[in-house]
C-alpha cells in the first residue's frame, strides 16, 4: 500500500512538471476543465489562505480553464448547498471536503459521476465514497485525521511533561462525521497516557466564528483550576487560544496548547509561546493535489489518489524558519 501510494504521489508530481512546462501552450493540460472547489473558511484566513493559493497555481500550471472557489466558514450545511450549485453548473469536476458525512453527500456525489463529472475530496476523508467512486476519480488530499490527533497529543504530553491524573479539555467537533476524527485520536491518545480528558463541542456559531469562543474558553479556564493542557484540531480555535489565555490570566507554557495550522495569531503564538504544538497540515497541498486530480482523471480517465498531508508539527523551536514561507501564503 506505501508502495502504490508512493507510485501515484510519483506519477502526480510527473504530471505536474509537464503541465508547468505545458501551460503556455495550445495543449495544456486543464485546457477545457472547469473546477468547481470548496476551499473551507472565509477568503484569505489563515486556515484557508494557504490552501487558496495552491489551487490557484496549479491551475495557471496546468492551464485549467476556470477555477470557481467556493467558501462556506466551514458550515457542513453550506458546503451541500455549493455542491448542489456546481451541479447545476456541470462542470469538469468538483472538489468537496467531508464536513457533512458520506451519508449527507453519497446522492450528490452519485448524481454528479453519473453525468460524468469528477468528484474529489480534500481535509476531511469520505472513505466510503472513496472507495465507491475512487476508479472515477474521487481521491483524498488531507490529514489521516485519527493519526494526526494523536501525534498532537504525543507532542503535547512530551513538551509539557504531561502525566497520569492531569486534567486536559479537548474542544472540537465530535459530533461531525470523519471530520470529528481529528480530535477524537487527540483525546483518545491522552487518555490512553492517563489524562482526565474533558471532550467539549464546538457550536456551530463558534465554528464559523472563533472569536466568538474567546469568552466562553477564558470562563471554563477560569473555572478549572487545575487544568494542564488544552488541545483542538480547530484552525481557528488554534489561533484564539493565546487571546483566550490571556483573558484566564494565564502565563505562557502555564497551560500546554496543541492545536493545528499556522494562521497569522497561532504564529504569535507559538513565537510566544502560548502555543506549545501545532499540526502541519500543508494547506497549499491541499489546494495544489485536488486541481491535479481534476485535470489527471477529467482528461487522462486516471483513478483518484490518496495524499496524507499531515506529516509533521511545527513548536516554538521549528516556527521560525517557516515565517516567510507562512507570510507568502505558502505554508
Amino acid at each position: 500500500m506505501k508502495r502504490s501510494r508512493m507510485m501515484l504521489a510519483g506519477a502526480a508530481a510527473l504530471a505536474l512538471t509537464c503541465g508547468t512546462v505545458a501551460a503556455n501552450a495550445a495543449d495544456a493540460p486543464g485546457k477545457g476543465v472547469t473546477i468547481y472547489m470548496q476551499m473551507g473558511g472565509n477568503p484569505g484566513d489563515g486556515a484557508t489562505l494557504a490552501r487558496q493559493n495552491g489551487a490557484k497555481a496549479a491551475a495557471t500550471a496546468l492551464g485549467v480553464d476556470k477555477l470557481n472557489a467556493q467558501f462556506s466558514a466551514w458550515a457542513p450545511e453550506t458546503m451541500l448547498t455549493q455542491f448542489k450549485q456546481a451541479l447545476a453548473a456541470h462542470p469538469s469536476c468538483i472538489v468537496i471536503m467531508g464536513h457533512p458525512g458520506a451519508d449527507a453527500f453519497a446522492d450528490l456525489v452519485k448524481q454528479a459521476v453519473d453525468q460524468g463529472i469528477v468528484v474529489t475530496d480534500g481535509n476531511s476523508p469520505l472513505t466510503s465514497l472513496q472507495k465507491e467512486y475512487g476508479p472515477q476519480g474521487f481521491g483524498y488530499a488531507g490529514v489521516n485525521l485519527y493519526e494526526g490527533g494523536a501525534l498532537v497529543a504525543k507532542q503535547m504530553i512530551a513538551k509539557g511533561h504531561l502525566k497520569s491524573g492531569d486534567e486536559a479539555m479537548v474542544y472540537g467537533v465530535f459530533s461531525q462525521a470523519e471530520r470529528g476524527l481529528s480530535e477524537k485520536g487527540l483525546a483518545d491518545t491522552l487518555e490512553k497516557a492517563g489524562l482526565k480528558v474533558d471532550r467539549l463541542e464546538i457550536s456551530p456559531e463558534i465554528n464559523s466564528d472563533p472569536s466568538l469562543g474567546v469568552p466562553v474558553l477564558a470562563a471554563y479556564v477560569q473555572s478549572h483550576p487545575k487544568l494542564k493542557a488544552i488541545g483542538t484540531q480547530h484552525g481557528g480555535v488554534t489561533a484564539v487560544l493565546e487571546q483566550v489565555l490571556k483573558k484566564a490570566g494565564k502565563k505562557p507554557g502555564e497551560i500546554i496548547v496543541g492545536g493545528i495550522d499556522l494562521a497569522p495569531a497561532t504564529i504569535d503564538g507559538l513565537e510566544s509561546g502560548y502555543v506549545s504544538v501545532t499540526l502541519d497540515q500543508l494547506l497549499y497541498m491541499q489546494g495544489f493535489m485536488p486541481v491535479l486530480q481534476c485535470v489527471l482523471s477529467a482528461k487522462y480517465k486516471m483513478p483518484g489518489l490518496d495524499l496524507n498531508t499531515g506529516a509533521g508539527v511545527v513548536t516554538p523551536d521549528t516556527i521560525k524558519a517557516l515565517v516567510p514561507l507562512i507570510n507568502e501564503g505558502i505554508r
